[in-house]
């Protein structure tokens, strides 16, 4: 079999794989695929094998080494995004009062600017829906930053406030408790959890109106949400609490040995989290009082002590 027929087969049988949706090493057909960008190919790292070769480069023909350089050079605007009403594919005027040079304009020009400025945000909203959606979605925008969440949990929680708007969910409810309850659904499904006790500090509405909107929005819309893992409230803690890694280690280690055991079940996460990062700190001689734990995590001192308790004896520690 000559070179060029292996090839080819070869090629033939990467193109049925791509059309199936496998994407693999057609020789020793493993999944473990690298590209190398300057040479354009596609990579096979267990057998070295070239997948494909003479890849279209999407990027731009133009290098930059900073902010400043990428600004200047680019010839697009911003990517479409779902944290705001229209998308953000409107025009936006800039609130510089300067023109393309960077000098200063006239205060004829300016006054028209001005004016020009208010019309465009008067017409970006066509309508009471979308002066609504505009609204919710920079309540999300505030409460996002204002848990320090990433970009990405925003983007989550607009769609899923944008689904249940199509689903005409909202009706009867009101803007601010819908829009809390798709953040609080967006934590979790990104597997950045914050309690319902923190969403409630930044948001307008109460957590018991939260809680029930949320339960509500993820049945109606089937959002499948795995119950909360209490480890991943164990590194914020600890760094609000100044603990040290080894404590942080034998937190998650006393988590996963009686979680083995069934404790965890119907056990408020924030509250087990705190638990064990109060016994490791014990056990690690960094002791941290029971009121400095249950202020962090936002529990009482009593969920603490209970907790606690069966953790140790499920430990098979003695006090």
């Amino acid at each position: 079999m000559t070179r060029s027929t292996r090839q080819r087969e070869r090629e033939t049988e990467t193109e049925s794989r791509d059309q199936e949706g496998v994407r693999g090493c057609p020789e020793c057909n493993s999944n473990n695929l690298v590209k190398d960008a300057d040479r354009g190919e596609l990579i096979c790292d267990d057998c070295g094998l070239v997948v494909e070769e003479e890849n279209i480069d999407p990027g731009p023909e133009w290098r930059a080494f900073n902010h400043s350089e990428r600004q200047k050079k680019s010839r697009v605007g911003a990517p479409t995004t779902q944290t705001m009403h229209d998308k953000g594919l409107t025009t936006t005027i800039d609130w510089k009062d300067k023109d393309a040079y960077g000098r200063s304009i006239s205060s004829k020009k300016r006054s028209q600017m001005h004016r020009l400025r208010k019309w465009q945000e008067r017409i970006r909203t066509k309508d009471a829906g979308e002066r609504n959606l505009q609204f919710a979605l920079s309540e999300i925008d505030r409460m996002a930053s204002a848990l320090g969440v990433p970009r990405s949990v925003r983007e989550v929680a607009s769609v899923i406030y944008r689904r249940a708007l199509s689903g005409d969910l909202i009706r009867g409810r009101s803007i601010e408790g819908v829009a809390t309850s798709c953040l609080y659904a967006a934590c979790r499904k990104e597997g950045i959890p914050r309690s319902l006790e923190e969403i409630s500090e930044v948001s307008r509405v109460k957590r018991k109106e939260i809680g029930r909107t949320y339960r509500y929005i993820s049945q109606e819309l089937g959002l499948e949400m795995e119950p909360v893992d209490p480890k991943k409230y164990v590194p914020r803690f600890c760094s609000e609490l100044d603990l040290s890694e080894g404590v942080q280690s034998k937190a998650n280690e006393i988590i996963e040995t009686t979680a083995e055991k069934g404790l965890l079940s119907g056990k408020s996460p924030t509250g087990y989290a705190a638990a064990a990062i109060y016994a490791a700190s014990l056990l690690c001689n960094e002791k941290k009082t029971q009121r400095e734990v249950a202020d962090v995590a936002q529990v009482t001192e009593v969920t603490i002590r209970n907790r606690y308790q069966e953790q140790i004896e499920a430990m098979g520690i003695h006090n």
